[in-house]
This record gives structure tokens, C-alpha cells and sequence, in this order.
């Protein structure tokens, strides 16, 4: 076969177009947001993971993780998981409502204390009377009976506006010190029946089994003895160092970020703030309470005038007042720069999550307000994981098929009370 010679003409053509795209390259190549040029998705993930270093929180990447999509899947895998529990089981949670599925789990940690095994529960004071079906000193008095230590963090006393501030929010459960759970979910029967005034009640919880759990029993450990001036610790609670986690080569990288308050105070905020700038072509976030402080909104203007595609799913009711008209306030300021609203119809959209580039995502107990990033206890999971992405991803986008996509014209629509509603409960978001 003869191989035809290119004219002098085409030769030249082509030499100018390498040379183009070389020049460009070499422009782009020096400039910072565009580092990896062979593959700019890269650059979100590398660039969190080398922040959360700097700042001393490290990844771990020996884990296996199960999201639990809803709060029948929590409750069925969380209280299979606590039945093999062998030497102790660790519990921090905002609140266990006095209904059945505490009542629930309660008998079952009766049983395993009967065995032998340690339980601890640990509640927020404020958290369990601010429900409508808290626990009383009978049932406390009850569950110690039954062998199981529980205690409140920073039970209320006069004069009581001392204890408003930092409360503990975390949602924590470790067992054996191998089998860690974390996400948006308290004890209640509502996550798995709703609510009549808001109807389904969604929100997720991931079961982490691995080196990350370590850090959930530092955190609950710290906070237990905190509470109750023990010293429980030791290497009892920390058997991954004599057990060979090997079937974990190829597990799925996390960091742990924690907010204590007077320690690390901006670490959680700084956290998501820097995901989101760092993001190199789409944000989704899932958020209930969606009164972001000043640095997360500068963070989302940064991302969308950059070009990256941000997606904002907040829900329609609320079990607090005002809330929703708030953060449809806000969230209309954000699609008037570019954001995409989400008003979730199908209940009410409890989770805390956020996905970065298809290529990692957060979940944990943090509210997008400034009552979780400026006050209370939180902890959150840092995912970088593609597989476990996708699968937040797929919620996401299913979820879209049940939302009201925020319009000018449908914003328009709401009455002048409402509108006046949304803005006046926005000058108290740094309260709430």
C-alpha cells in the first residue's frame, strides 16, 4: 500500500495548530487551578486531603463503608451489628426519644450487658428535653439498673443560659473498636415512620468498618470522660493493631473531622469551605437546615463564578419554624448567582451530605447553620471514594425527580408575608 505524502501547504497547518495547543498548554500549565492538566478532576480531592493534613487531620485508607440509605436500613444493620458485640459498645448520640425503637435498642444493650459486654451511652442534655418524648429519671434510673452506664453531657442548671452554647450534636457508634457508624440520624421512630405535620422523614447514616473507627472512639472516648471524670481507655478499645485488617488493602480512604469547640473551633466550616472552592466542576449539597455562615456562602459564590456547577437540595417543611423561609431566603440569593435550588416535596430531607466532583462526599451531623458550625459538637466523614460518590450521587439525582427546581417566577409567587417571613428570619441565622 502507497502512503500519501501531506503538501507542503497541510504540513505547515499542522505544525501551527501543535504549536498552538503547546503554547496554551504551557499558559495553563503554570497557573495553580489548573495544575493537572492530564486529569483537572484530581485537583479537588489532592487539594482537601493536603488542607486536612496541614491541619492535622489525617486520612486512614484501610476502611470498608455501607451507606444506609434511610433509617430502616440504619436501625436493622446497627442493631444486627450490636448483637455481635463481643467487649464493649459505645453510643454518643443528641437524643434517644422514649418511643419503641429506644426501647428497642435499649433491651437488646440489656442483653449484651448481661453477657458481659460494656455499654456506654452518652446524651445531650439539651438535646433529650428538647424533644417531646424525652428520657426521664425513671427510664434512666431503669437503663442503669439494666447494667448500662448512660450519662447526659452538661445537664441544664440554673442560671441555664450558660449551657445554650456547645452542644454536644454528634451522632457516634462504636463497637469492639472495629465497627464505627456516623451520619445525620438520632434514636426516634420518626426516621423510619415520619411525622404527621412533615410527613417521611429522610436522612442517612454510613456503618464504617476499619482503621477510621479508631478516630470515632477517640472522639467518644475524649467526650465520655469528659462527662464522667473516668479514664476508660487503653489498648482494649483499639484491637486493630492486633488484628490484621490485610482484607483492607484496597480500602476506601476517610478523614474524620471533628468539631470541638474550644479546641478547633473553625476546623469544620474551614473544612467545607475549602471542599467547595476547591471544586473543579460540580457541588451537591443535601443540608436541612440551609442557614450557611458567611464563609460557606463566600465559598459557593467562589466555586460558581468559576464555573462550577452548584446544586443546593434544601427541604419544604421543617420540624423548626421559620427555618424553611430562611433558607429559601438565602437559597434564592445563591440561584441569583448561579446556583441550582432544589425544594424538596416528599417530606422532610434531613441529611447532611455534599458530594465534590463525582469524586468524594461528606456525611455526617452537620447542619449547614451556624448553630452546627460555630457552636456544637459535630463530626463528619470525608469520603474519597468514587464508588461511594456515585452512590450519594444516584440519592441525589433520584430525589431531583421529587423537587421543585427554584424559578425567579416561582419565588415571585410567594406572598409578600412569606418574602417578608424569609427576610426577617435571615438577620437571626447567626443565632440559629
Amino acid at each position: 500500500m502507497q502512503t500519501k505524502k501531506l503538501d507542503e501547504d497541510n504540513i505547515s497547518i499542522m505544525k501551527t495548530n501543535v504549536l498552538t495547543s503547546i503554547i496554551i498548554s504551557i499558559f495553563w500549565g503554570y497557573s495553580t487551578s489548573y495544575a493537572k492538566v492530564s486529569n483537572p478532576q484530581l485537583q479537588s480531592d489532592s487539594t482537601l486531603i493536603a488542607y486536612l493534613k496541614e491541619n492535622g487531620i489525617h486520612t486512614s485508607k484501610k476502611n470498608d463503608i455501607k451507606i444506609l440509605k434511610c433509617g430502616e436500613d440504619k436501625f436493622l444493620d446497627l442493631f444486627k451489628e450490636i448483637k455481635k458485640a463481643k467487649h464493649h459498645i459505645h453510643l454518643e448520640y443528641f437524643n434517644f426519644r422514649n418511643d419503641s425503637i429506644a426501647n428497642c435498642l435499649f433491651n437488646i444493650l440489656e442483653e449484651k450487658a448481661k453477657e458481659g459486654v460494656e455499654v456506654r451511652a452518652l446524651y445531650d442534655a439539651f438535646g433529650n428535653s428538647s424533644n417531646n418524648k424525652p428520657l426521664k429519671k425513671k427510664h434512666l434510673k431503669e437503663i442503669r439498673e439494666n447494667g448500662i452506664e448512660i450519662v447526659a453531657y452538661d445537664p441544664i442548671k440554673f442560671p441555664w443560659i450558660n449551657h445554650a452554647f456547645h452542644r454536644d450534636h454528634r451522632k457516634i457508634v462504636v463497637i469492639d473498636g472495629k465497627t464505627g457508624y456516623t451520619g445525620g440520624m438520632n434514636i426516634a421512630d420518626y426516621y423510619i415512620t415520619g411525622l404527621p405535620e412533615i410527613g417521611e422523614w429522610r436522612d442517612m447514616h454510613i456503618r464504617i468498618k476499619g482503621k477510621a473507627v479508631e478516630n470515632l472512639q477517640d472522639i467518644f472516648l475524649e467526650m465520655w470522660n469528659k462527662t464522667t471524670k473516668q479514664e476508660i481507655g487503653g489498648l482494649e478499645y483499639y484491637p486493630l493493631d492486633k488484628d490484621s485488617i490485610n482484607f483492607l488493602h484496597k480500602g476506601k480512604e476517610i478523614a474524620i473531622v471533628d468539631r470541638y469547640p474550644k479546641r478547633n473551633p473553625q476546623t469544620m466550616r474551614r473544612a467545607y469551605a475549602k471542599a467547595i472552592e476547591s471544586a473543579e466542576e460540580k457541588v451537591q449539597i443535601i443540608n436541612p437546615y440551609f442557614t450557611p455562615t458567611r464563609i460557606i456562602k463566600k465559598a459557593i459564590k467562589k466555586a460558581i463564578k468559576k464555573g462550577v456547577k452548584v446544586e443546593i437540595m434544601i427541604p419544604g417543611k421543617s420540624d423548626i419554624p421559620f427555618t424553611p423561609d430562611a433558607a429559601l431566603y438565602i437559597a434564592n440569593n445563591l440561584r441569583k448567582k448561579g446556583a441550582d435550588i432544589y425544594i424538596f416535596n416528599g417530606g422532610f430531607h434531613h441529611s447532611k451530605i455534599m458530594m465534590v466532583d463525582s469524586l468524594y462526599c461528606t456525611v455526617g451531623s452537620t447542619n449547614l447553620n451556624s448553630r452546627s458550625l460555630r457552636y456544637d459538637y459535630e463530626v463528619n466523614a470525608f469520603i474519597f471514594d468514587q464508588q461511594t460518590t456515585a452512590e450519594l450521587i444516584d440519592i441525589f439525582e433520584r430525589d431531583q425527580e421529587n423537587c421543585t427546581l427554584l424559578t425567579s417566577e416561582i419565588y415571585k409567587k410567594r406572598t409578600p408575608w412569606k418574602k417578608f417571613l424569609g427576610w426577617f428570619a435571615h438577620l437571626f441565622t447567626p443565632f440559629l
